[in-house]
């Protein structure tokens, strides 16, 4: 089985990982590496995609700087998202060439990774029919419902007015990717214990009717970033017939550095 790096590049800021995502794409593209899986989580962000609406925005400049949350434009595919503590965001960067030149296929698949992870924690996912990403549908909301309410198994009169309010599925993963030369980048990122409130400063991926949720909400205990990440590695793996190879930070840059300098020294 072909192996994919898997590089944790922890706590990162949103312009410093997509500026090293331009690195490993261009080595990627070039053959100097092997497939990448890049896993991280970002301060308060919100970006904004190629086919996106600027008015799905709907905090101002200021309100944003209040709250600490930066805004960026970017060339990934879809409309608007929140990336913040909490999340894992991956972004892979495989040669889809290798695996199926099927943009949709590769989309797919990004949500199946998210509904086999979600799996993992006996929480049921899914699809939503024209809308991208993973969903988790009324009855496990109402589940979650009724553990919040009656943790002895009794279901409280609170409990089932909060599940007849529950009639959408909400979105526990968001995907937005960009492809060149079937290399792929950007990618999906997985609410695992999200501050869900950031999610109402924008329209979440310009769907108005639909709310955001996470493991954590959906469970109703606390799961940590270090108990969700290597489901995701695992499924991920799995899903597209990679082998991962935990590497580190160093490991990636140093591989980057090695094509870079080769690059410069090539006269053109």
């Amino acid at each position: 089985m072909t192996a994919c790096w898997i590089v944790d590049l922890g706590f990162i800021g949103y312009e410093e990982a997509y500026a090293l995502q331009k690195r490993v794409v261009a080595a990627r593209k070039a053959d100097a590496i092997g497939d990448v899986l890049l896993l991280c989580e970002h301060p308060h962000v919100i970006t904004l995609g190629r086919s996106g609406k600027r008015e799905n925005l709907l905090a101002s400049d200021r309100v944003l700087a209040q709250k600490g949350v930066e805004f960026h434009t970017t060339n990934r595919g879809g409309d608007i998202t929140y990336h913040g503590p909490g999340q894992i965001v991956g972004y892979p960067v495989i040669q889809l060439s290798a695996i199926r030149r099927d943009v949709v296929w590769y989309v797919r698949m990004l949500e199946e990774v998210m509904i086999r992870t979600c799996a993992d924690f006996g929480v049921a996912a899914g699809r939503e029919e024209g809308k991208t990403g993973a969903w988790i549908g009324p009855a496990q909301q109402q589940n979650a419902e009724e553990k919040k309410d009656a943790p002895q198994g009794t279901q409280s009169s609170r409990s089932l007015q909060k599940a007849e309010a529950v009639g959408a599925a909400e979105k526990i993963g968001a995907i937005g990717v960009h492809i060149s030369r079937w290399v792929t980048s950007h990618g999906f990122a997985f609410n695992v214990a999200t501050d869900l409130r950031y999610f109402d400063l924008i329209v979440p991926c310009g769907i108005a009717e639909r709310k955001a949720t996470s493991l954590e909400k959906v469970l109703g205990r606390a799961v940590g970033r270090n108990e969700a990440a290597p489901r995701i590695v695992e499924r991920f793996g799995e899903v597209f017939g990679r082998e991962p190879q935990i590497a580190t930070r160093e490991e990636l840059f140093a591989a980057l550095e090695r094509f870079e300098q080769q690059a410069v020294a090539v006269p053109a």
